[in-house]
C-alpha cells in the first residue's frame, strides 16, 4: 500500500540530497534508507530508478505496449535503446531487456514487449503486470541511430524487431523529417504485425512514409508480399541508393540483410541490430572441455558449441545478465585461465584477468572464470 501518491514521488527526488549525502560517506546505509522510503511508496528510492505502470495496450496479437513513469532519478534516454527490466519471482531477481517505443517528458516511457514461449518473463509481463504495479529500470544502452544525413531512409524489420525502429520513427516523424521513409516488416502471420493500426495511420498522415509487410508464414496480402527477405522485395523503394539503411530483428534476419548490402553495394553505412545470438559456428567441430567456476568452486563439462552463460545456468548458478544477445555487458566476468571463443565473431581471447561476456562467449579450451 502507498502512502504517498506517485506525483509526489517525483517531487521529492531533490528532497532525499541530504540523506544521498550520508549515505556516499557512509553514515547511513543506502539499502536501509531505501527500506523506509518504499513504505510511503513502492517506487521512492534514493538512487535507484523505479517506475510504476500507467497502461497496458496491445499492439498485436503477441505483443503489449507499456506506458511506465518513471521516479526522479530516471536520467532519460533515446527512443530505440534498450531498458532493462527487473522483478522479483519466486524469491529471484529476473531482468530482460526490451527496446523503448517512446520517451517523453516528466518521466513517462514506453516498452514494447513480445510474448516468448516458456519464458520466465515476458509471460509474467503480459499476462499479470497490472496498472498501479511498480518495476525497477536498469541503464538505457544502444547504439542504433536515426541517421543525421538528410537522405532517404529503409528500415528493415523482423519479429520484434520492429520495436526499435518504432521508437526512432515516431520520434523523426515528430520532428519534421521530410525524406522519404519505406518500412519493411517481416512476420508470420497477419496477427503478429506490430503497431499495423498506428503504422497505416502515420502513413496516410507523412505523404514521405511507406509501410509494407511480408507475411512469412503464409500467402501475400493484396498487393502485399510474402515470404522471408529478399533484394527483390525492394524493387519498388524509389531512390535506394540514396537510403541510408537500418536493420533489426533476428540474427539470420540481420544476416541475410547484410549480405544484401554487400553485394549491392551501397553508399553510407549500414547499422543493424540482432536480438537472438549468432549461430555457431559449423567450422568448430563439436567436443567437451572442462570449465570451472573459480568463486562457486564448482567444476563442469562444457559443450564447445554452447554460451558460458547457459553452462552456468545449468549449474545451478544465477549470473547477471539482461539482454542475452552481448549487447548490455551485464553479463560481464573475468576470464581466470583457458581461451574462450566469441560467438560474435569467432575471435579467441585468453589474456587470464580481462572481461568476457558470458551470454556471447563458449569455451574454446579448458576454461576458468571468476564466478
Amino acid at each position: 500500500m502507498a502512502f504517498l501518491p506517485f506525483t509526489w514521488v517525483r517531487g521529492l527526488t531533490s528532497l532525499l540530497s541530504p540523506l544521498r549525502l550520508l549515505a556516499a560517506h557512509g553514515w547511513l546505509r543506502e539499502s536501509d534508507v531505501d527500506a523506509g522510503l518504499a513504505l510511503l511508496h513502492p517506487a521512492l528510492r534514493l538512487n535507484r530508478v523505479f517506475a510504476q505502470v500507467t497502461q497496458r495496450h496491445w499492439v498485436a496479437d503477441d505483443m503489449l505496449e507499456l506506458t511506465l513513469r518513471a521516479n526522479g532519478n530516471w536520467r532519460s534516454a533515446q527512443p530505440g535503446q534498450h531498458l532493462q527490466l527487473f522483478l522479483e519471482r519466486d524469491g529471484m531477481r529476473l531482468s530482460r531487456s526490451y527496446s523503448l517505443t517512446a520517451v517523453q517528458a516528466g518521466g513517462r516511457l514506453q516498452v514494447a514487449i513480445k510474448h516468448q514461449a516458456g519464458g520466465r518473463v515476458s509471460p509474467y509481463l503480459l499476462e499479470h503486470l497490472a496498472v498501479g504495479d511498480v518495476l525497477e529500470l536498469g541503464h538505457a544502452y544502444g547504439e542504433l541511430s536515426w541517421p543525421a544525413a538528410p537522405q532517404g531512409v529503409l528500415l528493415l524489420a523482423a519479429g520484434s524487431g520492429i520495436t526499435p525502429l518504432l521508437g526512432m520513427l515516431r520520434a523523426a516523424l515528430a520532428q519534421g523529417f521530410s525524406a522519404p521513409i519505406t518500412l519493411l516488416h517481416y512476420v508470420r502471420e497477419q496477427g503478429q504485425r506490430g503497431f499495423a493500426a498506428e503504422l497505416q495511420a502515420l502513413q496516410a498522415q507523412h505523404s514521405n512514409l511507406q509501410v509494407r509487410w511480408s507475411l512469412t508464414a503464409a500467402g501475400a496480402e493484396p498487393e502485399g508480399l510474402a515470404g522471408r527477405f529478399t533484394g527483390e522485395h525492394l524493387a519498388e523503394v524509389t531512390q535506394l541508393d540514396q537510403r541510408r539503411v537500418l536493420a533489426c530483428g533476428p540474427a539470420g534476419f540481420v544476416a541475410q540483410v547484410q549480405q544484401w548490402w554487400q553485394a549491392a553495394k551501397l553508399p553510407g553505412a549500414l547499422q543493424t541490430e540482432a536480438f537472438t545470438p549468432p549461430a555457431f559456428s559449423r567450422d568448430i567441430s563439436v567436443r567437451q572441455v572442462r570449465l570451472g567456476f573459480t568463486r562457486s568452486h564448482q567444476q563442469a563439462l562444457a559443450n564447445n558449441q554452447r554460451s558460458l552463460l547457459e553452462h552456468a545456468e545449468e549449474q545451478g548458478l544465477k549470473p547477471a545478465y539482461g539482454c542475452r544477445q552481448g549487447i548490455c555487458a551485464s553479463c560481464t566476468c573475468t576470464l581466470v585461465s583457458g581461451t574462450v571463443r566469441d560467438l560474435h565473431s569467432g575471435a579467441l581471447f585468453s589474456e587470464p584477468g580481462q572481461p568476457i561476456r558470458l551470454c556471447v562467449s563458449a569455451a574454446h579450451s579448458d576454461v576458468e572464470i571468476d564466478l
